[in-house]
């Protein structure tokens, strides 16, 4: 994806990286629904992934959240 701004492209692209590897986790997560001790450890790993798109998304502008937002990644 390509920012609005080019002084951005550095932090949109880290928030895309871990947007993508949440929704990876995401997955895998649902799919060990039944084994307790692969959940947890999913469940951790996918909060600490968004918990990273968090803090670099506060960073940049706006218009840039948005436009990230608006993707199919989200």
């Amino acid at each position: 994806m390509k920012a609005i701004n080019k002084v951005h492209q550095s932090k949109v692209n880290r928030a895309i990286k871990y947007l993508t590897k949440y929704n990876q986790l995401n997955n895998l997560r649902d799919l060990a629904d039944g084994e307790e001790k692969e959940y947890k450890k999913l469940d951790r790993q996918c909060a600490l992934a968004f918990d990273k798109y968090l803090e670099i998304v506060m960073e940049i502008p706006m218009r840039e959240r948005n436009q990230i937002e608006k993707s199919e990644l989200y």
